[in-house]
């Protein structure tokens, strides 16, 4: 007992350790329930369970919010709710993506949750990787938060004049060919599994990827690519590591949840990605104003930041109100 006591007070990346076990400890204690106990079949998740898994972490992730607000004071709660915010909110185009992959692919719906919950364990690596690779720079070289915000202002700008149509093409995606070119994988699912045992062209035993794990491999890859812009995004708000990883990882465990309703209605959000692109030149501007009229308070940034997803969403609403249903993302494989 004597030696736990110092380690659990110990400050570790400016927080004291304990802070971090009571979140890992959240988060694990979320993923088994949910894989455990509620998802423990392959199943299909209709949209009502969806709205309500998602909100069940939303309000996880809302009632951590109230915690740091109460143990780390009103500016690291709103901090945190503003990091919160924008990962949900740059999560939207990702959401799109794990459809598109779902469906170049042609997982079912009732293995789709496997391959999320799979993808969620490896987010939380990378992300905790890719944000202490961002706390270290900025702790050794304090302009380089300029460089973030000058990204965020390029990225910004590029999603202003980009169009609403706009998506990638995954039968030419490089990632695809290069994993078929150095693995065997398979033409058709075997339900639930990421790899089979099956003969090769020489009748040898030998074990082969199947789409499910390429569809989680195509996953974790894009949830990289978008990392990229959120991880400068939120560290525009704050430095504090424990704020930056904690608001990023609940985001992504709400979104994941979300998914099965997102995807049925997401082409009512087309309008979406110009507010988001406010929101980043917003953040990005911030960096460089902070010389001139100081820092931005974080009751400004979360006003600013929710008015423009607010408008976007609004408007994404209105101008879609006559399209058709998103068609059903099952089909053969490519």
């Amino acid at each position: 007992m004597s030696t736990l006591v110092p380690f659990l007070t110990a400050d570790f990346l400016g927080t004291p350790a304990w802070f971090w076990l009571i979140f890992i400890t959240i988060v694990v204690s979320l993923l088994v329930f949910d894989l455990g106990v509620l998802h423990r079949e392959h199943r299909e998740i209709g949209v009502k369970e969806s709205l309500l898994l998602s909100g069940g972490y939303i309000t996880a992730g809302l009632l951590f919010g109230l915690w740091v607000w109460h143990m780390k004071g009103a500016t690291s709660g709103m901090d945190f709710y503003t990091g919160f915010l924008i990962e949900k909110s740059l999560s939207m185009d990702n959401v799109f993506l794990m459809a598109m992959i779902f469906s170049f692919l042609a997982i079912p719906r009732k293995y789709q949750h496997e391959v999320l919950f799979w993808g969620i364990l490896g987010v939380i690596v990378l992300r905790a990787l890719m944000i202490g690779l961002g706390a270290a720079l900025i702790a050794q070289f304090s302009w380089i938060l300029y460089v973030f915000g000058a990204f965020l202002l390029l990225t910004g700008v590029k999603m202003l004049f980009s169009k609403v149509d706009d998506h990638p093409d995954l039968s030419e995606n490089k990632l695809i060919k290069f994993v078929r070119r150095h693995m065997r994988v398979t033409d058709r699912l075997h339900e639930g599994r990421f790899f089979v045992r099956q003969p090769d062209e020489q009748g040898r035993m030998v074990r082969w990827a199947t789409p499910l794990f390429l569809a989680l491999v195509l996953i974790e890859c894009a949830d990289l690519i978008f990392a990229i812009d959120s991880v400068p995004a939120i560290f525009a708000i704050t430095q504090d590591p424990f704020i930056v990883y904690t608001s990023n990882i609940f985001a992504i465990l709400g979104l994941r949840a979300l998914y099965f309703a997102l995807a049925a209605m997401i082409h009512r959000f087309a309008y979406l990605k110009y507010a988001l692109a406010l929101v980043l030149v917003f953040i990005g501007g911030k960096i460089f104003l902070v010389g001139i009229i100081g820092k931005t308070p974080p009751v400004i940034s979360l006003s600013v930041t929710l008015g423009l997803l607010i408008g976007g969403v609004l408007l994404s609403l209105w101008k879609t109100r006559n399209d058709p249903p998103a068609l059903d993302a099952e089909k053969t494989p490519h």
